[in-house]
Order: structure tokens, then C-alpha cells, then sequence
């Protein structure tokens, strides 16, 4: 993949949205272009942190395990980052990510990411807003199960 379609695509994730594009051609330089084909895990729940994935093209699917077996709680689509959580509270992967679809992302090293973080803080700035708003969907996602759940049993 060329540095400059991993920074357009980066432009394009909400995550580093409108920070300058000097700032992530570095960041693209600094990381690795992979590519998965579907079915293939890329990582396991559990295991070590280390990166963050920007989705160039194709699919990934969010998998948790429940009594044993994977199962999907989510797909990741294209100009969508994951594994940041992992990478900035030095965390174990909280679920397994596999390619849902033939699958290029842009592996970003943990040490990468947080050197960005600590010398540009409009970058910081917009990661926060990010991960707020990623906070608020998903407390809004809980609510409305929950919600569900409550009406199932009744009351």
C-alpha cells in the first residue's frame, strides 16, 4: 500500500479527523501495511496490547468469547481504527478481531501512536473527543439493552 493512501485513509477515520496531514504521513511512515485474508485472526482476546489497526479496506469482525465459542459482537468496516484501547491503557486485547472479508489495515506500534499523542496535542485532543464519543454510544448502547432485557422479563 502507497503512504499516501494509508494517509487518506487515515484522514478519513473519525480518530484522526482533521489533524494536519504532515502529522499522519509520519505516523504512516512509522507503521506497517498487513493484509489478512477473511477468516484470518489477526489477534486474540487476552493477548498483549501492542498496536492500534486502521482499516484500509474490507472488514473485520469484533469476537468475544462466550461459553467457549467466539462470537461476533461487531463488524469494523473501512476507515475505522481499532485496538487503541488497548494501546493507551497498556491493556490486554478485551476481544479477538478477525477479517470478516480479504482485509488491509495499517498496524500503528504502540510506541508510534503514543509518541504522537505526546508531541502534537491537537492529536491528543481529537483521540479524547474520539474515545468520548465512542463512551457515550456505547453507554447509550448498554442502556437501550438493558432496556430490552428489562421488558423481556417484564418490567
Amino acid at each position: 500500500m502507497s503512504l499516501n493512501k494509508a494517509v487518506e485513509a487515515m484522514q478519513q477515520t473519525p480518530i484522526f479527523a482533521g489533524i494536519d496531514p504532515k502529522r499522519l504521513r509520519l505516523l504512516a511512515f512509522m507503521s506497517e501495511s498487513l493484509t489478512y485474508r477473511a477468516g484470518e485472526l489477526l489477534f486474540d482476546q487476552g493477548d498483549e496490547g501492542d498496536s492500534a489497526f486502521v482499516v484500509i479496506d474490507g472488514s473485520a469482525s469484533v469476537l468475544i468469547n462466550i461459553g467457549g465459542e467466539k462470537k461476533e459482537v461487531a463488524v469494523i468496516g473501512s476507515k475505522q481504527i481499532f485496538g487503541e484501547m488497548a494501546v493507551l491503557c497498556d491493556i490486554p486485547r478485551t476481544a479477538a478481531i478477525g477479517a470478516k472479508s480479504d482485509l488491509d489495515v495499517l498496524r500503528i506500534d504502540r510506541d508510534a501512536f503514543l509518541k504522537l499523542l505526546s508531541e502534537f496535542t491537537e492529536v491528543s485532543l481529537q483521540v479524547m473527543r474520539f474515545l468520548a464519543a465512542r463512551l457515550e454510544a456505547t453507554t447509550k448502547d448498554l442502556g437501550a439493552a438493558q432496556a430490552e432485557i428489562n421488558d423481556l422479563k417484564g418490567g
